[in-house]
């Protein structure tokens, strides 16, 4: 499509120069007019806080990662990613590179043009968070600041930066367009889904945009760029999927995603926040059903398990965490992933048709299972 429209362009601006050269030669007349145009301003400056500004001093932060995999099948996919520390550390999402972590090759291509190999440092697919490291860093690297997504309200600018279908360094603007919103993304190839509860935005983002940083107004970083909701109904930057931007994109709030990647540079490996209770991850609408039992035929609620300690059980239906509506397992589990293990919640569920709360003290997960 985007040939087609060059080649269009080039055909159009080829017979406008035609008309224009058969105009001038048939100008009986004689009579010639020449306009000078003016000279542009010398020193043009954009002032501090537009996008002009935010945007080119966050440019040279923000990567474009190349991943191969190791197998030698399929397209190279593309993502983007922002330097995280002065170490070298480039923070992205784990579907731009999961082709590529075991025996495949990433690369990461400044908006100058320079070119490092690079390798992972640890990726939580739950999450959808990876961490990379430049080999061979250069000196100088300029983090990103990170802002607070805590603090973020409905209706603040936003700008994006990624490489959308391959495009490096585009810049687009936007407003954050809800907060907290439930969402299961998938890669399109059939894994696992990844939770995240949202920051949702209407600026442009599409494939390849996945990982790049999402920036407010002062170009602080407070989300990473995660997922789109496409016309034809799916979630998620599939290496399968065309689909475009319908101004619903979705976003991995960067508090989340800050606790994530210092655990990821501290030991490799996620670490994710539990009830010990396995939840229906079908049933929508009336709040997070617990499972009769478990995968492979174990308990639904794990014995001493926090969900167990709070006196859960299997039937009940968890209809708020931590005073927050639930309406799906996904949505649970986003809230879930919001907070860190050791983390006092409160719960509200249903039993045999009487609403209860308790408090819960969250468990832990560790590595992706």
């Amino acid at each position: 499509m985007i040939a087609s429209v060059l080649v269009a362009a080039l055909v159009a601006g080829g017979v406008g120069g035609g008309i224009g050269y058969w105009a001038a030669e048939r100008n009986d007349g004689g009579i010639s007019t020449t306009v000078a145009a003016g000279d542009a301003p010398a020193g043009f400056k954009r002032d501090a806080g537009t996008v002009a500004a935010v945007a080119g001093k966050a440019l040279p932060s923000v990567v474009t990662i190349e991943a191969k995999s190791g197998s030698g099948e399929g397209e190279a996919g593309t993502g983007t990613g922002f330097v995280y520390d002065k170490e070298g550390h480039i923070l992205t999402n784990n579907h731009v590179v999961a082709s590529a972590a075991d025996g495949g090759t990433l690369s990461a291509t400044f908006s100058n043009g320079r070119k490092y190999d690079a390798e992972v440092v640890g990726r939580a697919q739950g999450y959808d968070v990876a961490v990379l490291k430049l080999r061979s860093a250069p000196d100088g690297l300029t983090p990103l600041p990170l802002g607070n997504s805590d603090q973020v309200a409905v209706g603040d600018s936003t700008i994006a930066i990624g490489a959308p279908f391959g495009l490096s360094n585009t810049v687009t603007t936007g407003i954050i367009s809800a907060k907290n919103r439930p969402v299961a993304s998938g890669d399109g190839s059939g894994g696992k889904n990844s939770y995240m509860s949202a920051l949702q935005t209407d600026a442009s983002i599409n494939p390849g945009n996945s990982g790049g940083p999402l920036l407010d107004a002062r170009g602080a970083v407070i989300g990473i760029n995660s997922a789109i909701q496409s016309a034809g109904g799916g979630n998620g930057f599939g290496q399968q999927s065309q689909a475009g931007s319908i101004g619903l994109g979705f976003a991995i709030p960067v508090n989340q995603a800050k606790n994530v990647a210092d655990q990821l540079i501290k030991t490799g490996k996620p670490v994710y926040p539990v009830i010990g209770a396995t939840v229906n991850m079908t049933d929508k609408g009336s709040g997070a059903t617990i499972a009769e039992e478990g995968a492979g035929g174990t308990a639904a609620v794990s014995p001493n398990g926090p969900a167990a300690k709070a006196g859960l059980r299997a039937g009940d239906v968890i209809t708020k965490f931590d005073g927050k509506p639930v309406d799906s397992g996904p949505t649970l589990i986003s809230e879930i992933w919001t907070h860190k293990p050791g983390d006092k919640v409160r719960l509200t569920y249903e039993r045999d048709g009487r609403e209860v709360t308790a408090t819960l003290t969250l468990g832990q997960r560790e590595g992706d299972g």
